[in-house]
């Protein structure tokens, strides 16, 4: 069950992002040759107009296949022959598509249940907010000049500044106050400020749904940029980083923990790893690594800034180290899994 759900909302992620590209390709008058779901050979396969749409035997990744993509062609409908700006907005579709996915399921989550208010829900005894006065049912706005919208982004704040000394903005009684705290080490080693959630959500109107929504998008495109940003100062270890196995595990934990509540919590903590895992997608594929989305977006703006095109053969070897890279990143985050799973 475990497998089935897991490769249910990869696809998902995955057709939702070659989505983007094949609508944004039409739109622009380029022409489509495959649009496909997964990898390898095909098992199911059938051709309306110009395009062949597939379903392919490993049920990892897709594509969208356009004319002239990956070299010269006279073909009118060709992706080279288009304008830059084309070009650019086919590109960045698929990453824009994953974070609208994200908006769009974070809209049933935040709808349903609400979201998590940064209040306040208890105090520590004998820790730092204690000292400054902080109780329970404030309302936190600030943390060192950084706006907090989810109580989520107070544990992340604290967990990615050990230590550092914090100047929390918040709200009582409809009056903005100002502290410092200087967090107090807990007998685990974590820094603490000595501050809890309630674990209760807050449910508000349409517009507080659709605004909420978007910090919950927010939320986890923050978290994914920190936490690149910790691998490439080396603060996370290799053992820390999860691929599709680790991610199947954290699939299947989950869904075993929430079936004794129901099946609707089954299916709303499905569409938060959804959430997770699409808006991680987008950022991913921005970043400006070459064979990503980011690594031909850095080209087309090379080409918009400079009002004409890399040579095609120079940037086709650039791609393809970067696409032999990945291979290997993929093959060494698998590896990984499988000794975290068995090591």
């Amino acid at each position: 069950m475990d497998i089935v759900i897991a490769l249910l909302i990869f696809s998902l992620i995955v057709i939702i992002h070659e989505l983007g590209h094949f609508l944004l390709a039409k739109k622009n008058g380029i022409g489509v040759i495959e649009f496909s779901l997964g990898m390898g050979p095909r098992l199911l396969s059938f051709v309306k107009g110009e395009t062949r749409y597939s379903v392919k035997i490993l049920p990892f990744g897709g594509s969208c296949m356009m004319v002239g993509e990956d070299g010269e062609s006279d073909d009118e409908k060709a992706f080279g022959n288009k304008s830059v700006w084309a070009r650019i907005s086919v590109v960045a579709a698929g990453p824009a598509f994953n974070f609208i996915l994200a908006f769009v399921l974070s809209l049933i989550i935040v709808g349903n249940i609400g979201y998590d208010a940064p209040v306040i829900g208890g105090i520590m005894e004998g820790y730092p907010a204690e000292t400054a006065g902080l109780q329970a049912g404030d309302v936190i706005v600030r943390m060192n000049g950084e706006k907090i919208n989810l109580y989520r982004e107070v544990s992340l704040y604290v967990q990615l500044h050990q230590g550092e000394t914090v100047k929390m903005v918040y709200e009582r009684d409809g009056k903005t106050e100002t502290v410092t705290i200087e967090p107090k080490r807990s007998e685990s080693g974590a820094y603490l400020m000595g501050i809890s959630s309630s674990g209760a959500r807050t449910k508000g109107n349409a517009l507080d749904t659709i605004r909420y929504s978007g910090y919950e998008v927010s939320y986890w495109i923050k978290t994914t940029v920190k936490s690149l940003g910790m691998m490439l100062q080396g603060q996370v270890k290799a053992d820390d980083v999860s691929g599709p196995v680790g991610i199947v595990n954290i699939i299947g934990d989950t869904y075993e923990e929430s079936k004794q509540d129901g099946i609707l919590y089954v299916i709303l903590n499905m569409l938060n790893i959804s959430i997770l895992l699409s808006a991680n997608l987008g950022v991913m594929n921005l970043l400006p690594i070459p064979a990503l989305d980011g690594g031909r977006l850095v080209f087309l703006v090379i080409e918009a800034v400079r009002g004409k095109p890399v040579d095609p053969k120079k940037e086709g070897l650039v791609h393809f180290i970067g696409f032999i890279a990945l291979m290997a990143l993929m093959v060494f985050v698998l590896f990984n899994d499988i000794k975290n799973i068995f090591g």
